[in-house]
């Protein structure tokens, strides 16, 4: 895998691998990703989902010269992020020619508890 953005070094997320081996994003609870005092800023929460889907849809895509173009980003937030290593991995709804449908999870304790959704759809553009 190819180095992190800026934004994910900011948000200091590693890379490791679910038991699929899939990627599964770790973002540690710091300074830099707090909101009000004691809990996750929503924004991060966001960028980490944003991560877990776009390294989850280039993985599936293999194919390093296709462009993946968000056309929509949509966060549902349903519980608190709290001071503690949050985790998010992605699964591709709809994999097409030109479009791709992916849904990414946050969650802290356990995956059956997610802290937060997203669902993105990407354009694809292909040399």
């Amino acid at each position: 895998m190819t180095a992190l953005p800026p934004y994910a070094e900011l948000l200091k997320l590693r890379v490791d691998q679910d038991e699929r081996g899939m990627p599964l994003f770790v973002m540690p609870f710091h300074d830099d990703v707090v909101g009000r005092p004691g809990y996750l800023h929503g924004g991060a929460i966001a960028g980490l989902l944003e991560f877990a889907a776009f390294v989850t849809l280039r993985q599936a895509l293999g194919d390093r010269s296709a462009t993946m173009k968000p056309i929509n980003v949509t966060v549902d937030y349903m519980r608190a992020g709290l001071p503690r290593d949050t985790y998010a991995s992605a699964h591709i709804e709809r994999l097409g020619g030109r479009i791709a449908n992916v849904e990414a999870q946050a969650w802290q304790k356990g995956r059956e508890e997610p802290i937060a959704a997203a669902q993105m759809n990407f354009l694809l553009v292909r040399d």
